[in-house]
């Protein structure tokens, strides 16, 4: 067994490396003057079974270049089988055509990482599940939520946690957390009048005198968390967190969140942290290094991945 980091989340790679106690490939990925990427992998891959970590997020067309010309050049090495280790899966998003004429791109992303060399992909909290259908190729979807819970339940053991969800398709999500925490379940009913843009229009449930904990897969912008923290803290809320896998935060969204209502912004590190998430004084990140180090070892040696979350 081989890992291999591209240049999206290097960090994410050697904390997997070293929970496998196993050294990264030498592998030399740039770009030429004209920005185009090349890759080079400089040892021998032949026989091997070889996992390729790279999140495809910002700048995500420049990451998702970086794997597949990387599965590409591993397939041209012989190696005997090629896991796409996608801790974060750029373009999830676009899972339907939402409007006439539109891309459905997750699946148009899938296509190209199968043709480019991939024999499985590995990737954690999907933004819809139905995208594991967008691959002809083995696909398993982790599960941030043992991380997430490892984290909340020694901090609140008493009966006044509430576990929002920030709208209603997180639901699922939601309840399932909910249910491990033995905690009660608000909804955040909320219309969105364009992209990106959000408004909080009612919640489902009492959430007064409670702690809240908000949890979803993705915080783009922000808005929503933002907004949903303000309605919660108006509604009588003791203290409002979230919980979010996916940490893209793009534009002033780190800042936004600084000077919202949220007492903190928990994320995982499937993205690599920025400058202003280190320094934000309420935006932490806890690792998913040991559920992708477990997962990768069970993958290896042919053994239940799903078991992990039983």
């Amino acid at each position: 067994m081989k890992i291999l980091a591209c240049n999206s989340n290097r960090p994410l790679a050697e904390a997997i490396a070293a929970y496998l106690n196993l050294p990264l490939v030498k592998a030399d990925i740039r770009r030429f003057a004209d920005m185009e990427v090349f890759a080079e992998i400089q040892e021998n891959v032949r026989g091997e079974d070889v996992f390729v970590v790279q999140s495809t997020s910002f700048p995500a067309n420049d990451n998702l270049m970086e794997l597949l010309v990387t599965l590409d050049a591993l397939r041209r090495g012989s190696a005997r089988r090629i896991t796409a280790v996608l801790p974060y899966y750029g373009y999830a998003r676009q899972d339907r055509k939402s409007g006439p004429r539109t891309p459905i791109s997750a699946k148009l992303v899938a296509n190209l990482i199968t043709s480019a060399g991939a024999d499985r992909v590995l990737t954690i909290d999907l933004h819809a599940d139905q995208i594991q259908g967008f691959f002809d190729i083995p696909t398993d979807n982790l599960f941030a939520a043992p991380v997430l819970l490892a984290d909340i339940k020694p901090r609140y053991k008493n009966g006044d946690l509430m576990i929002v969800s920030p709208d209603v398709g997180g639901v699922v999500r939601a309840r399932a957390l909910a249910r491990r925490l033995d905690a009660d379940l608000a909804i955040i009913d909320k219309r969105r009048e364009k992209a990106g843009v959000s408004e909080v229009m009612n919640i489902i449930g009492d959430v007064s005198k409670r702690h809240c904990i908000m949890v979803d897969d993705i915080i783009d912008s922000g808005g929503t968390l933002c907004n949903a923290a303000v309605a919660l803290m108006e509604s009588g809320a003791i203290s409002v967190e979230a919980y979010v896998t996916h940490g893209v935060l793009s534009g002033g969204a780190v800042s936004r969140i600084a000077s919202s209502p949220l007492k903190a912004l928990v994320t995982t590190d499937t993205i690599l942290a920025t400058e202003a998430m280190r320094v934000a004084h309420n935006v932490r990140q806890l690792s998913v290094a040991p559920l992708l180090g477990e997962a990768i070892l069970r993958i290896n040696e042919e053994r239940s991945v799903s078991s992990l979350f039983d």
